[in-house]
C-alpha cells in the first residue's frame, strides 16, 4: 500500500473513532433515561426537553464551523471540538440538576453540531470521488459502533455506579482521542484545483449558493435526513425509556437491547456503503447507486414504524422499531457523497454543514413532541406507539419526496453551464 494510502486509512480510522465517541456522548441521555428522571424527579416532557436542548446551538454551530473549514485546516478544528465534547462531560460527575444538565447538554450540542459534516470533509480530501462511498459508510458507521460498544458498557456503568460516572467515562475518551488525533491526524490535499472545471465536484469553481440550496436533489436529501434524524432523535432519548417504561424490560437489558438496534444500523450502512460503490464501478446511475437505495431504505423504515403500534408481542415490536431506526441510516452515508458529488470543493465543507444543520432540526422537536405525547397519554405505552407512529409517517413522506427527486447527474449537467471560476484569496 502507497504511503499516502495508508495515511489516508489513518485519518478514516482515526475518523471513525472520532464519531465513535460522538454517538457515545449522544446516546448515554437515553440508556440513562429512567435513572437521570427519577433522581431529579422529572416527568416525560421534561426529560424531552433535555433532549431537545441537545440540538438547540447544533444547526447554528454546525453552518458556522462548515463555512469555517473551508479556510481553516479541517485539522484544528476537530481537535477543538473534541476537546469541547470532553469537557462538558465532566461536571455530570458531582450532583447536578435540570438547569445545569440542560445547559451541559447544549454545550455538547453545539461542539458536536459540526462532527459528521467535518469528518467526511477531511476525509474527502484524500480519496476522489468514486472512492468516497465506502469511506463515508466506515466514518458514518462510527456512530452505529459507538453505540454498540458504548451502550452495553456504559449501561454496565450505570448500574454498578450511577449515570454520573458514564457520563466521566466519556469525557475520559474524548481527551485519549485529541491525543492520538495531535500525533496522527493529518490534512489531505486532493482538493488542489488540478482537476477539470467540467466536473464541479473536482474543480476550482464556484457555484452560488442560492442554486446548491433550490437544487431539488439536496433538497430532497434534506427531506430524507429529516425523517431519518427524527427517527435517531427518539432513539438515542426514549428508545431507553420504551424499554423499560413501555415494554416492561429490566434496566439491565438495554444494553443489549440498543446494541442490538445500533448494530443493526451499522450493517445497513456499510452494507449499502459496499453495495452502492459496487454499482458505480459497474456503470450504474448515481441516481440509482445512491438515490434510490438511499430513498428506498427511508420508506422501508417508516413503514416498520407505521406497523409499530398495531403488532403484537414484544419480540416483533422490538424487531420493528429496530429496524424503524436502522434502515433509514442508510442516508447518512449515501446524502453525504450525494452532496459532495454536485459541491465544488471550495464549498463543500459548508454545504455538507447546512445538510446537517437542516437535518438535525428534527432533533429540535422530536423528544421534546415524543415526551409531550407520552405525558397526555392513557398509558406510556400508547404514548410511545403514536410517537413512534408519527415518526413513521415522517419517515415515509421523506424517502417518498427523495425517490422522485435524486438526480445527481442532472444536477451535475445543469450546474455545468453556470459554473463561475473560484476568486482569488484577498
Amino acid at each position: 500500500m502507497h504511503a499516502d494510502d495508508r495515511r489516508a486509512w489513518i485519518v478514516v480510522g482515526l475518523l471513525f473513532t472520532f464519531m465513535v465517541i460522538n454517538f457515545a456522548d449522544k446516546a448515554v441521555i437515553g440508556i440513562a433515561a429512567v435513572p437521570i428522571m427519577q433522581e431529579l424527579e422529572l416527568g416525560p416532557r421534561q426529560f424531552g426537553l433535555i433532549g431537545s436542548s441537545f440540538f438547540l446551538l447544533f444547526a447554528v454551530s454546525s453552518v458556522t464551523t462548515g463555512f469555517l473549514v473551508n479556510r481553516v485546516q479541517t485539522r484544528w478544528v476537530l481537535l477543538a471540538m473534541g476537546l469541547i465534547w470532553a469537557l462538558t462531560q465532566f461536571p455530570m460527575i458531582g450532583s447536578v440538576g435540570f438547569e445545569a444538565l440542560v445547559a451541559c447538554r447544549i454545550a455538547l450540542g453545539a461542539g458536536e453540531g459540526p462532527a459528521s459534516p467535518v469528518a467526511l470533509h477531511s476525509a474527502y480530501k484524500w480519496f476522489p470521488n468514486e472512492r468516497r462511498t465506502l469511506p463515508t459508510a466506515i466514518i458514518v458507521n462510527g456512530g452505529a459502533i459507538g453505540v454498540v460498544v458504548a451502550l452495553p458498557l456504559l449501561n454496565w456503568v450505570i448500574v454498578r455506579w450511577t449515570w454520573h460516572w458514564a457520563f466521566g467515562l466519556l469525557g475520559l475518551a474524548g481527551l485519549v482521542w485529541c491525543a492520538l488525533w495531535l500525533a496522527f491526524g493529518r490534512e489531505g490535499a486532493l482538493d488542489n484545483g488540478s482537476a477539470t472545471a467540467s466536473d464541479p465536484a473536482q474543480s476550482s469553481v464556484r457555484i452560488g449558493y442560492g442554486q446548491l440550496l433550490l437544487s431539488p436533489t439536496i433538497l430532497a436529501c434534506w427531506a430524507a435526513s429529516f425523517g431519518a434524524n427524527w427517527a435517531l432523535s427518539l432513539a438515542l432519548s426514549w428508545l431507553g425509556a420504551y424499554f423499560v417504561k413501555g415494554l416492561g424490560l429490566a434496566q439491565s437489558s438495554i444494553g443489549f437491547l440498543g446494541a442490538l438496534s445500533a448494530g443493526s444500523t451499522a450493517m445497513a450502512m456499510l452494507a449499502a456503503g459496499w453495495y452502492s460503490q459496487r454499482l458505480l464501478a459497474r456503470s450504474f446511475s448515481s441516481r440509482l447507486a445512491r438515490g434510490i437505495l438511499a430513498s428506498l431504505s427511508v420508506v422501508l423504515g417508516g413503514a416498520a414504524l407505521t406497523l409499530l403500534p398495531y403488532v403484537p408481542g414484544i419480540s416483533l415490536k422490538i424487531a420493528l422499531v429496530t429496524l424503524g431506526v436502522a434502515l433509514p441510516s442508510v442516508i447518512y452515508v449515501i446524502s453525504n457523497a450525494i452532496v459532495a458529488e454536485i459541491t465544488p470543493p471550495a464549498q463543500r465543507g459548508a454545504l455538507l454543514a447546512i445538510s446537517t444543520a437542516v437535518a438535525s432540526s428534527a432533533g429540535l422537536l422530536a423528544p421534546y413532541v415524543m415526551g409531550s405525547v407520552i405525558e397526555s397519554a392513557a398509558t406510556p405505552l400508547d404514548g410511545f406507539h403514536t410517537g413512534f407512529f408519527m415518526c413513521g409517517v415522517i419517515l415515509l413522506v421523506g424517502g417518498g419526496i427523495a425517490m422522485a427527486l435524486i438526480n445527481p447527474e442532472r444536477e451535475t449537467k445543469r450546474q455545468s453551464t453556470r459554473l463561475r471560476p473560484l476568486a482569488a484569496p484577498v
